[in-house]
């Protein structure tokens, strides 16, 4: 079966194609009536434009940014790998992707970053939940960009669309991998962040709180330790908490770093059997799966999340419709039984 074309709907509608298009771009000059006709016209023959031909047609051609943090983050480092491997999609599509770095825990230096940016049509950005950062975005909105945010989110912004997991789902199932890894052991847990003004860290700090508070009363949560997500501090504050607290039986790292800590654990191997959750699959942290140093991983797609956020940047740009379960990122549970 053949498919159904713009000119397939203006027919079945009783309208003309110009219509049929400024329904489909949300224009305003179409009388309720046609618009009614056109959108039943739609449904019956199950049309779905085609987004680059509609491009071409008015020779149009796109421009994004994506905002990532500076520093050794492997995941990060993942999802710039991931961007420059579409190149050649993207080109396909007529779309052109640039990557920025910055420091996403200055506030003052993320903001800046954003108000710099000129002459793109969509922005996805790892953000901080800051008052400077959403009025950033804000900004960056008012001049007619398209703003996702990336793995993080500022839901106070008018963004488009948060692309990433439920982190507060997250650091619940990283407590309770905890609690049931332990067994009934009673004892001290340590937690590791980059910086609860990251909003993925916070709800995952606050998800792993509940659970321990609700369900597992014999451990004892240390006060969180923020690490800028760096591997030297994060093995720092490893080494730290194993040499002030003989009972510490778990850790958690809520973000990355998770180098460090392997390293930092490698390096004093502790006497007894410490239970370390941690965020994100690597070369480091399959290798920690698999030798015990680490107990469990919670891990998120950079492939999908990447792919995702150009999807509904260029569905925004073409006044498309988002999917929203297409663009549902899952959570990933990793031990060294299912690595893939």
């Amino acid at each position: 079966m053949a498919r159904a074309t713009i000119e397939d709907v203006a027919a079945r509608a009783g309208v003309s194609v110009a219509t049929v298009d400024r329904v489909l771009n949300a224009g305003t000059t179409v009388r309720p009536l046609n618009a009614k006709r056109v959108e039943a016209a739609i449904r019956a023959l199950n049309y779905h434009p085609d987004r680059l031909a509609a491009r071409l047609a008015r020779g149009r051609e796109y421009r994004f940014c994506f905002v990532l943090p500076e520093g050794d983050n492997v995941f990060m480092k993942g999802l710039a790998h991931e961007i420059a491997a579409h190149t050649h999609h993207l080109a396909a599509e007529r779309v052109e992707a640039d990557v920025r770095h910055t420091d996403v825990f200055d506030a003052a230096a993320l903001a800046a970053t954003l108000d710099s940016i000129h002459g793109y049509d969509g922005v996805a950005v790892v953000a901080l939940d800051h008052p400077r950062v959403r009025e950033a975005v804000n900004g960056l909105i008012a001049r007619g960009t398209e703003v996702v945010t990336l793995v993080s989110d500022v839901p106070g912004a008018a963004r488009a669309h948060f692309v990433g997991i439920d982190n507060s789902a997250a650091g619940r199932t990283a407590a309770t991998l905890m609690g049931r890894f332990l067994g009934g052991r009673k004892g001290k847990v340590g937690l590791i962040a980059g910086s609860l003004a990251l909003r993925d860290h916070a709800e995952r700090h606050f998800g792993f709180v509940q659970v321990m508070g609700q369900e597992y009363a014999g451990l004892s949560l240390l006060p969180l330790r923020e690490e800028r997500d760096s591997a030297s501090r994060t093995g720092q504050a490893t080494t730290d908490l194993l040499a002030a607290n003989r009972d510490l039986i778990g850790l958690y790292n809520v973000g990355a770093g998770t180098d460090g800590i392997v390293a930092a654990l490698r390096r004093v191997r502790p006497t007894h059997n410490l239970v370390v959750i941690a965020h994100e699959l690597s070369d480091i942290s399959r290798a920690a799966l698999m030798d015990g140093t680490l107990s469990a991983v919670i891990a998120q797609d950079p492939g999908h999340e990447i792919r995702s956020a150009m999807r509904v940047l260029m569905a925004r740009c073409d006044r498309q419709p988002i999917l929203a379960a297409q663009e549902r990122i899952s959570i990933d549970i990793f031990l060294r039984d299912n690595l893939p």
